[in-house]
């Protein structure tokens, strides 16, 4: 199992090495690839990496948890995202392929036409993303630890030192191609999990019988005292997660690195192609994760694919299933390092020239730190990922729909209304205020009345 587990990882790492030979050593190639990518390359990148370990370990926990009402974050989160990226995504490429910025936060920037953006919008990145990229290689230590017994730190430090060799040596480019080879080890991991799990369990019909034993397990909606309308509408407040992608820097960065701005629609296919399957997979298998484990909800429910990995799956397919939630865990953390050392290097030292040394060391003191936050809180997955998409999501969101609808974005104004939008999700979040709606609605509607009331139109 170790043998198949490591060799996989290894193969991984020879993919991001060997593809930073085509690396041209500019700041645009480092961190936009020079805008070369293939659209079915983009599409699967993006794919990989927004499907993270927060699929493999914590939409599959959460799923054990809830049922099939978790279906509609799974229904939310992709309409929100092809809702909104259909409007987003044109002018934005278009500004990233006109201009020599080569980050997330100056190319938000220069849309807005206020370079004063660009500091603040890189700091708030840079501390969501690196919690977001410590939350990924703690799913990979949980996974070590379950299968194979090792301690939790070797799980963390392996996964990090991975993503450290190959993004040091090719930046975004090695990322993207190992994210290739990651999006199709993470699918065939999960495809071969149900297949055994399902024949072990005694076939379809089983497991939907002893599904309808599980009180509450296939309702659509939560099993709450309140209305069929408040149910409905809550479960629907996830299409605002989805929404949010336009604020997830590790995401965007795949669709501005693309070779022709014409090439969008197609890389947007297979993206959605690829998220869907993936996000497909992953409910399935924590719907029959519980099934598995008899109704037994005592353990930490982000632990049920591996366990029942463990159980289910001779050495060889277990190594593969490893390597699968490793794979889907370096695709994000990977990424998240890349956009922090822009945010570091570029966005608040000022780096102007390609420095081949002095950005290596801003992404390895940066990929240090994630593993060193991953070791110290090893909190849950499903709970960090939320968190950070969802603060990024309700600061930048109206931010960028505002310069969409051509609104002047002055600093006064993105400073307050993010502090009082801020307020609004601590106060929602500390005392549990409409507890089934997604927390990122109340803080994000606010927003867009504030920038709607208070900003002018722009020449």
């Amino acid at each position: 199992m170790e043998i198949i587990f490591l060799s996989i990882l290894l193969v991984i790492a020879l993919v991001g090495v060997l593809s930073s030979r085509s690396s041209r050593f500019s700041l645009k190639d480092y961190f936009l690839t020079s805008h070369t990518l293939s659209p079915w390359l983009a599409g699967i990148s993006a794919m990989a990496t927004n499907n993270s370990g927060y699929m493999f370990i914590g939409l599959i926990g959460f799923t054990f948890i809830n049922g099939i009402s978790s279906l509609w974050l799974m229904l939310g989160w992709i309409m929100g995202d092809l809702l909104i990226t259909h409007f987003i995504y044109p002018p934005l490429l278009k500004v990233a392929h006109h201009s020599d910025n080569v980050t997330y936060a100056s190319i938000i920037a220069e849309w807005a036409k206020n370079k004063s953006l660009i500091k603040p919008i890189a700091m708030i990145s840079f501390i969501f993303l690196i919690i977001y990229a410590s939350a990924q290689l703690a799913a990979s230590g949980k996974t070590l630890m379950v299968v194979m017994g090792w301690d939790f730190v070797w799980g963390v430090l392996i996964g990090g030192i991975i993503v450290i060799l190959y993004t040091i040596s090719g930046g975004i480019r090695a990322s993207i191609w190992t994210d290739s080879i990651q999006a199709i080890i993470m699918t065939a991991s999960l495809i071969i999990l149900l297949i055994f799990a399902v024949n072990g369990l005694g076939g379809i019909d089983t497991i939907v019988a002893k599904w309808q034993k599980i009180d509450g397990f296939l309702k659509l909606f939560p099993d709450n005292d309140s209305t069929l309308i408040y149910q409905f509408f809550s479960s629907l407040s996830w299409i605002i997660a989805g929404i949010f992608v336009i604020s997830q820097p590790h995401i965007v960065v795949r669709f501005l690195s693309l070779k022709e701005t014409v090439d969008l629609k197609s890389a947007r296919h297979y993206y959605y192609f690829g998220y869907i399957i993936f996000y497909s997979l992953a409910f399935m298998a924590g719907m029959i994760a519980r099934v598995y484990f008899n109704d037994n909800v005592l353990f930490d429910p982000e632990l049920a694919l591996p366990m029942m990995a463990v159980e289910l799956l001779n050495p060889f397919m277990l190594g593969l299933i490893v390597a699968g939630i490793f794979a889907a865990t370096m695709s994000t953390a990977d990424s998240m390092i890349i956009n922090c050392s822009g945010n570091i290097g570029i966005d608040l030292m000022g780096l102007k020239n390609y420095a081949k040394n002095k950005i290596k060391i801003i992404t390895l003191i940066i990929a240090v730190s994630a593993i060193l936050i991953a070791l110290i809180d090893n909190a849950n997955v499903f709970s960090v990922v939320v968190f950070s998409w969802t603060v990024l999501g309700f600061i930048f969101t109206p931010v960028i729909i505002m310069i969409a609808l051509s609104r002047k974005i002055t600093l006064k104004h993105f400073y307050v209304c993010s502090l009082l939008a801020l307020l609004i999700f601590c106060i929602k979040t500390e005392f549990n205020y409409f507890n089934d709606i997604y927390s990122g609605l109340p803080p994000f509607i606010f927003s867009l009345l504030y920038y709607q009331l208070l900003l002018k139109k722009s020449n």
